[in-house]
């Protein structure tokens, strides 16, 4: 008995095989081959790439010669006639790619070769399949006897296909985040703080207080995996590696105090936490942020994945301190407000600070200035002072714009002799100021006092404005006599 009838007369064998078992003759493509051969082709994958038509001629050549009960059942098929007679619905679409793989390793000599297929169902419902391919021993110069396997992996297939769409969403939900996130490998730093546990630390606060390079050591074993687009916008950095190599530029400063207190809370079992924290960008400016920390599911063993997410919070926070500066400051002048001064009249009153002195000054000739020449003058004469006065005072020493045309300037611990050289300063920057500036001068009335002991910081203010109006009606009185003289 030769081979060909020794597969044949294993008929029974092969129908009841639990996988789908198709043999086919391929002696039609074999003649092809030997064509394309003499006509010089020497790389069929470019030559059948070239026409996909030549790929329809191969197909064509092939003959189903046999299939088993389990391809009946797999493809949906009542017998093999109506399997055959419905091929083009069974190889169709996603087999061009397959099919010439398939050709060219027979082309390439080899007698046995497997693929990925996508075959199709009678009824149209896709079937992902394992191809295996084998040239019957006594046909390998024709090909007229290939035994072929499909091996049915769709629900392999399409629980991959789930798990690299569901990848894919997460990934793009990760790269187009409009909040900067960091994904990070904790897994050094759980172990640092397991070490201590271990040794019987168990007020972390208390260690670190003594031992401050622990925090050090722990922040150098960070391991950044990964960032997204937004982290590279918000830290201004030109990509990954931009940003991986400057780290050191990014957290800085006030990071230490801050990664020591996230540092407390995971010792302490808090693996999801929010703060509020200062970073930098590349090009030196602050970023002020609300971190949230989170141990990924399915890490919580090892700490080797976790998600830290910054939202930029930088707007809110400069609006925010200019708010408090409009609560505090004068617009006009840029000199603390009234607001402040009562409120450091109060702070000073509480705490019974002495010795203390306060300067009170009035502008002169604010009203003249604007009846005569408008209010953007006059406005211009209050900056004026400002100016001045925010130049002599500093530090402890607080100048205020307390009223329409009235400043003082609060001197806490400040006694008769910084009086005194502070209102000489004072004196000396109005002149300088009004050589120029020397169409609209620049008048003060001055009055100052010092605390004297069992005395309110009220009752101290009042001396000094009672000094002030009495320059202020000798300033008067002068200008008085002088426009007597002069006319």
């Amino acid at each position: 008995m030769n081979v060909r009838s020794a597969v044949l007369d294993l008929s029974a064998t092969f129908d009841l095989a639990p996988v789908s078992l198709w043999l086919e003759d391929f002696s039609g493509v074999a003649a092809l081959f030997r064509q394309w051969q003499q006509d010089g082709v020497t790389d069929l994958e470019a030559f059948l790439r070239a026409d996909p038509a030549r790929v329809a001629d191969c197909a064509h050549q092939i003959k189903v010669l046999k299939v088993n009960a389990r391809t009946l059942e797999m493809f949906g098929a009542t017998d093999e006639a109506e399997l055959v007679a419905n091929l083009d619905k069974v190889f169709r679409d996603d087999m061009f790619e397959t099919h010439i793989k398939e050709l060219s390793q027979l082309w390439e000599g080899q007698r046995n070769f497997s693929s990925m297929a996508v075959n199709y169902t009678l009824d149209g419902r896709r079937l992902d399949v394992q191809l295996n391919a084998v040239v019957l021993p006594g046909h390998e110069e024709d090909l007229s006897q290939l035994l072929l396997t499909l091996e049915d992996v769709t629900a392999r297939e399409t629980a991959l296909r789930e798990s690299e769409a569901s990848h894919a969403y997460a990934r793009g939900i990760f790269d187009h985040s409009p909040v900067s996130l960091w994904v990070e490998d904790f897994s050094s730093i759980r172990n640092l703080l397991e070490e201590l546990k271990d040794i019987g630390i168990s007020d972390l606060r208390v260690f670190t207080d003594v031992h401050t390079e622990f925090v050090e050591k722990c922040m150098s074993e960070i391991r950044v995996l990964d960032v997204n687009e937004a982290t590279l916008r918000l830290f201004a950095a030109r990509d990954r590696n931009h940003l991986l190599d400057n780290l050191g530029q990014v957290f800085r400063d006030g990071m230490h105090e801050q990664f020591r207190e996230q540092l407390i809370d995971l010792f302490n079992g808090k693996t999801f936490h929010t703060r509020e924290v200062v970073n930098y960008a590349l090009d030196g400016t602050e970023r002020h942020l609300i971190m949230q920390f989170s141990v990924l599911p399915g890490y919580s063993d090892d700490w080797s994945q976790v998600l830290v997410s910054l939202t930029d919070i930088t707007a809110r926070k400069k609006a925010e301190a200019y708010l408090e500066y409009l609560g505090k400051h004068d617009v006009l002048t840029g000199l603390h407000n009234r607001s402040f001064f009562a409120d450091e009249m109060n702070r000073m009153e509480r705490r019974n600070v002495s010795p203390a002195s306060i300067v009170v000054v009035d502008l002169n000739g604010l009203k003249d200035t604007n009846d005569r020449l408008g209010h953007d003058a006059g406005d211009k004469l209050l900056r004026r002072a400002g100016e001045v006065l925010k130049e002599v005072s500093g530090g402890a020493q607080k100048a205020c714009r307390i009223g329409g045309d009235e400043f003082a300037v609060l001197m806490p611990r400040a006694a008769d002799d910084a009086v005194s050289e502070l209102i000489g300063n004072l004196e000396k920057l109005i002149k300088l100021n009004n050589t120029f500036h020397s169409g609209h001068p620049l008048s003060m009335s001055i009055g100052h006092a010092t605390r004297i002991a069992g005395e309110t910081m009220e009752a101290m203010a009042r001396r000094a404005d009672m000094k002030m109006y009495e320059n202020k009606r000798q300033f008067y009185s002068d200008q008085e006599v002088n426009r007597r003289s002069v006319s």
